[in-house]
């Protein structure tokens, strides 16, 4: 087994315990020695995420993204970062170009329902998250949001007043 290859797991053991900083530190090593290692990208970036540290994440994307731009799982990774520091609309954007990539991924479509849900499109959040449910019927978070949406979306209905009829 290569150098690189016992690090990585080695990053992502620790992460799994929780031991995100450590983690990045084995990551900068298997990127110091080779800086288009795209499993380690991915990985700091997911790492930085869980941390909060977001902007660091994207940048971690940004990268992995210059490399490999149909790199799905990057782009929604890039996206729920976006997402984290209220930037919907780069996510959705994200999200669609992951979709142009597979357009049968169900996580960016309901990652993309979460954003239009987040900017108040609940009609469109809940069309998302009908639409991942239909790739993958029992995705938790596709059928907890989509439950969520409706029921704000029954509020705000209660919540609109009525037109009075002269």
């Amino acid at each position: 087994m290569d150098d690189s290859k016992s690090l990585l797991e080695e990053a992502y053991d620790l992460c799994q315990e929780g031991e995100y900083t450590l983690a990045l530190e084995y990551y900068d090593l298997i990127l110091f020695k080779n800086p288009k290692n795209l499993l380690a990208l991915i990985d700091k970036g997911v790492t930085l995420q869980n941390l909060e540290k977001y902007r660091q994440a994207i940048k971690c994307y940004d990268k992995v993204l210059q490399l490999d731009p149909r790199n799905k799982t990057t782009l929604v990774n890039k996206g729920s970062a976006l997402h984290s520091i209220a930037k919907y609309h780069d996510a959705i954007d994200c999200y669609d170009m992951a979709l142009k990539i597979d357009p049968k991924y169900a996580m960016a479509i309901a990652y993309k329902g979460l954003a239009l849900g987040e900017l108040g499109l609940l009609k469109q959040a809940i069309k998302c998250f009908n639409e991942a449910l239909k790739i993958d019927k029992k995705y938790d978070l596709a059928l907890d949001n989509k439950s969520i949406a409706l029921q704000l979306l029954k509020a705000n209905d209660k919540l609109k007043p009525k037109l009075q009829k002269p």
